[in-house]
Parts: C-alpha cells; sequence; structure tokens
C-alpha cells in the first residue's frame, strides 16, 4: 500500500497508489500444430491484463464485468468532498491482480487506556482474477497490505455489501447500501 497525502487529488492518489493503468480484454488464443502455425480461439475464457505493462492478471468469462482501479479511488470522491472521510491508504497487490483503497470516517474508540485508540474506516476491494468479489466494508483494521487486507475481509462486519463480478459496479448503489449515499 502507499500513504496518501491528505487533501490531495483523485489523480494524484492514482499515482501514488501504482493504479494509473487499466485493465483491458482479450480473446484467449493458443498455438497448435508442431511449429505454432495455427491458432484455435478458447471461446470460454477471456485473459484479463494491463494496459502499461500488458502483464496477465487472470482467466475469466466473457460474462466477467471488470472495475478499474481508478474506480476503487473514485467511490471516495464524493465521500472525501462532502462527507469528511479521509483517504489513507490505497494500492495494488500481485501485480495488479488486487487493489484496494481505504478511507478513514473520522470515528475513533478507546480501548483499555487512553494510549489505545481504534480508528474506523471504510475499505473498497476488489480483484481482476476473479478471486475477489468487489466488497466495502467498515473496518477497524487499517490495509497496508495483503496481511492487513486478509485480516480486515476475514473479521465480521455489521455492514458489508458484495457484488459479483457478474454484475456491473455500481458505486452509487453501493453508498446507499452501506447507509452513507449522502
Amino acid at each position: 500500500g502507499q500513504q496518501l497525502e491528505v487533501g490531495a487529488p483523485i489523480e494524484e492518489w492514482v499515482n501514488s497508489a501504482g493504479m494509473a493503468w487499466k485493465i483491458q480484454r482479450s480473446k484467449v488464443r493458443y498455438a497448435v500444430g508442431a511449429e505454432g502455425e495455427q491458432y484455435l480461439e478458447w471461446p470460454e475464457q477471456h485473459v484479463l491484463f494491463r494496459s502499461d505493462t500488458k502483464a496477465p492478471l487472470g482467466l475469466v468469462s466473457p460474462k466477467f464485468k471488470v472495475v478499474q482501479p481508478t474506480e476503487v479511488l473514485e467511490f471516495f470522491r464524493g465521500l472525501v468532498a462532502d462527507s469528511g472521510f479521509t483517504l489513507e491508504t490505497a494500492g495494488t497487490l500481485f501485480g495488479g491482480r488486487r487493489f484496494w483503497a481505504l478511507a478513514s470516517i473520522g470515528e475513533s474508540a478507546i480501548i483499555a487506556d487512553a494510549a489505545d485508540r481504534v480508528g474506523g474506516y471504510l475499505l473498497l476491494c476488489t480483484a481482476a482474477d476473479g478471486t475477489l468479489a468487489t466488497t466495502a466494508r467498515f473496518t477497524t483494521v487499517r490495509v497496508v497490505c495483503n496481511n492487513t487486507l486478509s485480516m480486515s475481509l476475514s473479521s465480521k462486519s455489521k455492514q458489508e455489501i458484495k457484488l459479483s463480478h457478474r454484475s456491473k459496479f455500481d458505486a452509487a448503489l453501493f453508498k446507499d447500501e452501506l447507509g452513507i449515499a449522502h
């Protein structure tokens, strides 16, 4: 993950978090014959790949709906501008196969004594390889790496919404379902 500067524009967050690329899609083709002189297509599979490096991200069905890295950060634009949220971290994992952004909701609680404070966060994460549904949840785990992402996703959350990649991501619906639409 990458620590983001408070108040920086989304475009700067995109660059700092390593999300300045798009997910592209191609049909899967493979070479057959001794010299690979013929190519066949595998219509049930598409390969998703990065626009910048052309590195593959995963094999998915043609029905797979892509969530772009920039969409994850754009989700927070209005919340930061109008609702007092502070975008804290964002990043990609496994060469871009997973990516997330995390914002402080501006609330915290003291545990045991004044020196032990737990913050409240809103996490939005997804995967380009089909291994993770697009997920938004409130959490007390400050996500900065794969370990903390895994901890956050495995902890209980009273407010969480998940969307499989067979449906198109709708940021407004997610915010409404989480009770943060306005």
